[in-house]
Formats: C-alpha cells, sequence, structure tokens
C-alpha cells in the first residue's frame, strides 16, 4: 500500500490497523538535539483518546506511547523517531456483520475494489484510530514550533448547524469543553443537538478552524508545492474531512477586489511589513505573508449509524445492514487535535525545506569558523 508517507525533509509514516495489535509512526528527518519524552507526546494522544466524553466512542483505549527510538540521554538525535501504541480495547467479534457487505458512506467498497481484500474490523487502516500516529508524531513537531515562538492551535467551529460566535471567544474553554468549542453557549446548544442526534440514532458533522501565529514570511514554494496546497492536502487526508478554506475561503468568490486585498503596511510594533487586514489567510502566492494563518475545514458526519441502512454484497446482492460496536455521534471534536497535529507537521517541514532558499544562508551555515 502506497500513501502512508507524509512530508518532504521532515517525513511521518504511519501504520498499523483499527483491531491490530498496535498502531503507530516513524518520523524522519526531524532535528537532533531536541529534549523529548513520552510526557510531550502524551497529553496530545490523550485528546484524541476515545472514551473521554458523552459524545465520542465508549471504546476505551489507553493510547500510551512508547519511544523505540530516535532519543538518547532525553534528547532527539537526528535518526528515526519511533512510536509505539498498543491497542487494548478491540471488539473483533462486533463486525462479523461486515465481512462480505459495504458499509454506507465507509471506504469499504474502495478498498475491495482496489485491493480485492479488506479488514473489515473496524476499517482497518481507513479507520480513524490511524490518526493516533499522526497526532504522536505532530506532537514532536509541534514542541519545536513553540520553541520557535509559533503558537498553533484548533477548536470546533460549528456542530451540525450550531456555530460558536466569534465575539464570545475564549480559548482557555477548547480543552474544557466536551464538544471542544471556545463559547459555552454554543457548546450547550450543540450538546442538545447532539443528544437529539443519538435519540434518533443518527450522527452529525462539523467544521473545525485552525490559527497558526508567528510563521514568518517567505515559508512555502510557488507553483505546486504552495504552502496552502500542502495545508490543504494534509487535512484531505484526515478521514472525513470534506473541504477545506484558507483565509475567507469560499466568501472571497463574493468578494471584490478592492474588498479582498489585504493592503501592505508598515508594522510599528516590529518595525518590518504586516498586513491591515487578513482576507488572504497568510498566504500569498503558496507563501506566507507574516499574518495568522488561518484554516477551516468541513468534516461530514460520523457514517456509521445505529439504524438500519441498505446496502449490497461483494457480488452486488441487496442487503440490509444493521451496524453494531462503539462508534462516535460525531468525530469532530476528537479532530481537532489531529487538525493541529497535521499543520503542525505540514508547517516545520516547509520551515526545513525554507533553510536552504538561499545561497547566503548555506554559505552563512557552512562557512569555516
Amino acid at each position: 500500500m502506497a500513501g502512508s508517507v507524509f512530508g518532504s525533509i521532515l517525513k511521518v509514516t504511519t501504520w498499523g490497523e483499527s483491531h491490530g495489535p498496535a498502531i503507530g509512526a516513524v518520523l524522519d528527518g526531524f532535528p537532533a538535539g531536541m529534549e523529548l519524552c513520552e510526557a510531550d507526546i502524551q497529553p496530545f494522544l490523550d485528546r484524541r483518546r476515545p472514551g473521554r466524553t458523552a459524545v465520542s466512542t465508549p471504546r476505551r483505549e489507553d493510547d500510551r506511547v512508547e519511544l523505540l527510538s530516535g532519543v538518547f540521554e532525553g534528547k532527539t538525535t537526528g535518526t528515526p523517531i519511533s512510536m509505539l501504541i498498543r491497542s487494548n480495547a478491540q471488539r473483533s467479534a462486533d463486525y462479523g456483520d461486515l465481512k462480505d457487505c459495504f458499509r454506507p458512506g465507509h471506504a469499504d467498497y474502495g478498498y475491495y475494489a482496489k485491493y480485492g481484500i479488506r479488514d473489515y474490523r473496524g476499517g482497518g487502516r481507513s479507520s480513524g484510530r490511524e490518526t493516533a500516529g499522526r497526532v504522536a508524531a505532530g506532537a514532536v513537531a509541534a514542541k519545536l514550533l513553540r520553541e520557535l515562538g509559533i503558537d498553533l492551535f484548533a477548536y470546533t467551529a460549528a456542530i451540525g448547524p450550531v456555530a460558536a460566535d466569534p465575539a464570545a471567544f475564549d480559548r482557555s474553554l477548547i480543552a474544557a469543553m466536551p464538544t471542544a468549542m471556545p463559547d459555552a453557549e454554543a457548546n450547550r446548544r450543540a450538546m442538545e443537538y447532539l443528544a437529539q442526534c443519538m435519540e434518533e440514532k443518527d450522527s452529525a458533522g462539523g467544521v473545525i478552524e485552525a490559527v497558526i501565529r508567528g510563521v514568518p514570511a517567505g515559508i512555502g514554494d510557488p507553483v505546486f508545492d504552495k504552502l496552502d496546497a500542502r495545508l490543504a492536502s494534509a487535512l484531505v487526508s484526515i478521514g472525513g474531512v470534506k473541504a477545506v478554506e484558507i483565509g475567507d475561503g469560499m466568501a472571497s468568490a463574493a468578494a471584490k477586489g478592492s474588498e479582498n486585498n489585504d493592503l501592505f503596511i508598515a508594522d510599528e510594533a516590529t518595525g518590518g511589513i504586516t498586513a491591515a487586514s487578513n482576507h488572504a489567510g497568510g498566504i500569498l502566492g503558496g507563501i506566507s505573508d507574516g499574518c495568522d494563518i488561518l484554516l477551516r475545514c468541513s468534516i461530514k458526519p460520523t457514517p456509521s449509524i445505529f439504524r438500519e441502512q441498505t446496502t449490497v454484497d461483494e457480488s452486488g446482492a441487496p442487503r440490509r445492514l444493521l451496524i453494531r460496536g462503539r462508534h462516535d455521534p460525531v468525530i469532530v471534536p476528537r479532530a481537532v487535535v489531529v487538525v493541529e497535529a497535521m499543520c503542525a507537521l505540514t508547517i516545520l517541514d516547509a520551515m526545513l525545506c525554507g533553510m536552504s532558499a538561499r545561497a547566503e544562508d548555506v554559505r552563512r551555515f557552512y562557512r569555516k569558523k
């Protein structure tokens, strides 16, 4: 299977299946000399871990990370960082009815059409559990970004028809609310909506927004490796994400040039250059402009719902299917940290690639002392 490696200089490979004995990631190309231990990674995995709130699957995985390589005496060595997360809550028998038929809204049929074989126990590689490896790797990247003064965070902007009010934004609520919303009133209404969905044996989707502050101007490449293209690719690679917006996104299509242009001005605080507005979301021509990078991704409703649906089996014969097991009524809150992880990996990779953009920087680095 191709497609399990992400990145240019900083490369992450995730491995493992939903109901296998373990999953994990290998992070290659990470610089040597940064202090790192499991305690730096575990808080990220705890945010993604199932079974924490009333709106997540009751499946309870410990999701304890083990660092197997790439760290010596508490510091990264520059060699591949291998991270292992053991599985301890599989109930594969719940998926026995799916052995020869395809779940609506899932990747089952696509996998079968491509490979002629599939792991029907929770979706195998297409399961959301695969993202635990991404989160572990992203936690490592996020630590170095913090040391570089880059502040990266994401939150739930909407669940179904309930949207957070920007005027009520409180960053401290993101970690406190079961919906990961930065608005207490929106959280209350979203919880009521999700309770209704669960009563109706249905599910919900939503929107996650990410903010990346402190990325210097000049990060990213034009043409095919645009920073916004790489970020969009990173986010769409997350299961369930169906659309990504940068800055004003789709709203910019309805604006006039005079309304959409971000006018450059002198930044009195830094003595540099900034913009008077940020409709572009911090990226122009595929390269960061020094403003906050603003991202938004739309996530579809969880396809595993507890009501009978029609489908077909491998021969094309009609079947009626009632999905069993333990599934999230909404995946948005648990996906917030996954979005952060993919943004961190993308930004750090782009910054490492950018270090060789100018000959003077290469000369300065390798000039004999």
